[in-house]
């Protein structure tokens, strides 16, 4: 169906230059109606006929709203998206905003994720049908306006001409953004918290608003009924559905979460692809580069920043100083909107490429001083890297083994027995303290940490002591190391493991562990990636399965990617445990079926290190 301007809803001047028509109700394949705000250049208050390129954006955080991330170094403040809109127009686009379906103002069920191919294949094709439009249309959006790009996308819809996929997109929803090895990403517990409280009627909001989000994650798994966000059941349902499904079935293979899946038949369009080694989606971002790249007709471009999600013209997350030359602004371009601007301009409207396609931005971390800066914060600094591709072509693998010392070496050790077991109780979890992740406020936060407990971390009860004084972690260190040592690219642990238990997790963090120094006597101990593995999937993520009696089996922890340089006199360090609480949800070790348990077992859990059990770090060394 198509519209004429004077069909559409009545248009509101919002600039000499630039009208909106607001709330038009485009309806999808099922009869449900999204609400969409259409701004559109105008003389003499009436809309200008020409065709143009469209970008548009759907999100679900209020389409007439201010976005936190539309701001540069230079304009703190963030636009509106009117604002952002109105600026659009006068270079020459349509601007379309829409809100997801049953947020705000759109009508429908809010099932988060699910809903977004085929409802934004069905408002690409009403936008490509309509007049005023040249048959361009560019994508846009950070975190889940991200994911609504690549679910939409692996459905080819028409018009579609550029994509700009921030933080987000997911490749595979089960190994990262939803679960990761098997467990549950506990940032979709307080997403839904905050979020139930939105676009609801008051009394649902101030229910939802009036639980102790904090009591409640002690009381952990939720079940129907039975959580924070049970007034709202269109959440709680959501939440409880992706909690308890376990198992990486058909579930996960739907539109929407999972585009590992349409690889094969994805659009060929120019995208930019940008995220962050403290971000929750470094996983999506660089799965969904490398399975793209390679084709002239699919240009891409990828970033990598140093940021927590999103948080592009910044330089300081959690406890850490990345340094001036950290913050998108001044380095890969203006800034976040420049960049973007000409790379529409360039796909939608055949300017001159600015040679942005086929570069590889990365931001190398650990080039600092080391010392404490007068905020108060580790120098720990960067500087960006440009390449071609990713993986980076020129590293090299560094493999370092697992020795019963407690060392980490180059050499694989040569015992012919050597094993260390150790006591995982699911009542004393081992507390989170920053990382990769996002939407945890105010249960935990992201970013780089000294690895020791504070008040300010959900969990703590001994503040001032490292995590490496718990007997359920395995520390691993290398010697102080002779020279600088950058590594970038994917990171593996490879474990030889056993349990007593039916079930039960291991996981891994890689640690820069720097001296002690006149600004920090005990040291600095920095989180740079970290990963976990619950190990009924041992046989494939398709293929749960209890651990026999004595059996023993090798299994793979994959953090993120990352790229940091340990500087000489540092050392790197490997901590093994099995659990990452409130990151990650808590195995019980009963074996029963995921996010239903109210019993916990401690589990005895045992990794080796010996000839022929050889557990070790796999690095990419530069």
């Amino acid at each position: 169906m198509t519209f004429t301007p004077n069909e559409l809803t009545s248009a509101t001047l919002v600039a000499d230059d630039v009208i909106v028509h607001r709330n038009v109700m485009i309806a999808m394949r099922d009869g449900v109606h999204l609400a969409t705000d259409i701004y559109r250049p105008s003389k003499d208050g009436k809309p200008v006929e020409k065709p143009l390129p469209v970008i548009l954006e759907r999100t679900p955080y209020d389409k007439a709203g201010t976005p936190r991330t539309e701001l540069s170094v230079k304009k703190p403040t963030p636009m509106s998206r009117q604002e952002l809109a109105i600026h659009l127009v006068r270079l020459g686009y349509i601007a379309v905003w829409q809100d997801c379906r049953g947020r705000y103002e759109s009508e429908g069920h809010f099932t988060k994720y699910l809903s977004e191919g085929e409802d934004g294949f069905d408002t690409m094709e009403w936008i490509a049908a309509q007049p005023w439009m040249n048959g361009r249309i560019g994508t846009q959006g950070l975190s889940y306006n991200a994911h609504t790009q690549m679910a939409m996308a692996c459905l080819n819809p028409p018009g579609l001409a550029a994509m700009s996929v921030d933080s987000g997109g997911f490749s595979n929803a089960y190994t990262c953004g939803i679960r990761q090895g098997g467990a549950f990403e506990l940032k979709q517990a307080t997403w839904a918290y905050h979020r139930a409280q939105e676009g609801t009627d008051d009394r649902t909001a101030a229910a939802v608003a009036d639980e102790n989000l904090h009591d409640w994650f002690a009381q952990m798994p939720w079940t129907k009924g039975r959580s924070p966000v049970r007034w709202n059941g269109e959440y709680e349902d959501y939440l409880i559905e992706q909690w308890q499904n376990g198992t990486f079935n058909d579930f996960w293979k739907k539109v929407g979460i999972y585009a590992a899946g349409y690889y094969d038949t994805f659009p060929k369009v120019p995208t930019i692809f940008m995220s962050s080694w403290y971000d929750a989606y470094v996983t999506t971002t660089l799965e969904n580069f490398t399975a793209l790249k390679g084709d002239s007709e699919r240009p891409l471009s990828l970033i990598m920043g140093p940021w927590t999600h999103g948080n592009r013209s910044r330089q300081i997350f959690g406890d850490v100083d990345f340094g001036a030359q950290a913050v998108f602004d001044g380095q890969i371009d203006e800034d976040w909107l420049t960049y973007r601007e000409k790379w529409f301009a360039h796909y939608l409207k055949d300017q001159a490429n600015p040679k942005q396609a086929g570069r590889v931005h990365l931001f190398l971390m650990g080039t600092g001083t080391g010392k404490k800066t007068e905020a108060g914060h580790l120098d720990h600094g960067g500087r960006w890297i440009e390449s071609t591709d990713w993986p980076l072509p020129e590293a090299k693998p560094l493999d370092l083994y697992l020795h019963a010392d407690m060392s980490l070496q180059t050499s694989a050790p040569q015992a012919e027995t050597a094993a260390i077991s150790y006591d995982f109780d699911p009542r004393n979890p081992v507390p989170t303290i920053g990382g990769s992740l996002t939407s945890g406020e105010p249960i935990f936060t992201g970013g780089g940490f000294n690895q020791v407990e504070s008040e300010a971390f959900y969990g703590c009860s001994r503040p001032g002591l490292p995590l490496t004084a718990r007997h359920d972690v395995l520390s691993f260190e290398t010697d102080i190391l002779a020279e600088d040592t950058s590594i970038a690219g994917p990171v593996e642990i490879e474990l030889w493991v056993t349990t007593d238990a039916l079930d039960t997790d291991f996981t891994a963090k890689l640690v820069d562990v720097y001296p002690p120094s006149e600004d920090y006597p005990r040291g600095y101990a920095l989180n740079i990636t970290d990963g976990i593995f619950r190990v009924r999937y041992r046989n494939g993520f398709d293929k749960p399965e209890p651990v026999g009696k004595g059996e023993v089996f090798k299994i793979t922890i994959s953090p993120f990617a990352t790229a940091n340089m340990f500087k000489k006199g540092h050392r790197i360090r490997l901590d093994i445990s099995s659990s990452n609480f409130p990151k990650y949800d808590v195995n019980p070790n009963t074996g029963e079926p995921e996010g239903t348990s109210r019993r916990k077992k401690t589990a005895v859990n045992t990794v080796f290190m010996h000839k022929g059990r050889a557990s070790k770090l796999k690095l990419q060394k530069l």
